[in-house]
């Protein structure tokens, strides 16, 4: 995963946990994609407290995913449905046309159920 992806998903699952003030350069600087001077023009600070601001505030959200792991958490299951739909055509694949359109429905609905219960899990 890419530096700015895993950013923003940490972002994501833990950014309610920064202050304010973090939150806010971080989704300036990421979201809004405003330079650090421009954050710092925005908020009344120097471009170095802003700096300080946004590797504090990132430094925090990795500490929040190496205590809680919702990200690897995240990742691992993706990869895991990922696993699971390639398993299944797979399966759908081998059953053929006519003989094996139960086996092809089966996991189909395999793959409805599969992906259901991934978007369950990350409902709650």
């Amino acid at each position: 995963m890419d530096d700015i992806l895993r950013k923003s998903m940490l972002f994501d699952y833990y950014g309610e946990l920064l202050t304010e003030k973090k939150r806010s350069v971080l989704e300036l600087y990421y979201s809004d994609d405003l330079s650090l001077s421009e954050i710092a023009e925005d908020m009344g600070i120097s471009r170095a407290a802003v700096f300080d601001a946004l590797k504090s505030a990132e430094k925090k959200l990795e500490e929040y995913e190496a205590k809680l792991g919702l990200v690897a958490a995240y990742e691992r299951k993706e990869e895991l449905r990922e696993r699971a739909h390639r398993a299944l055509d797979g399966i759908r694949a081998a059953a053929g046309n006519d003989a094996g359109k139960s086996v092809r429905s089966e996991a189909e609905e395999l793959r409805g159920i599969i992906d259901e219960l991934t978007d369950y899990q990350e409902e709650k």
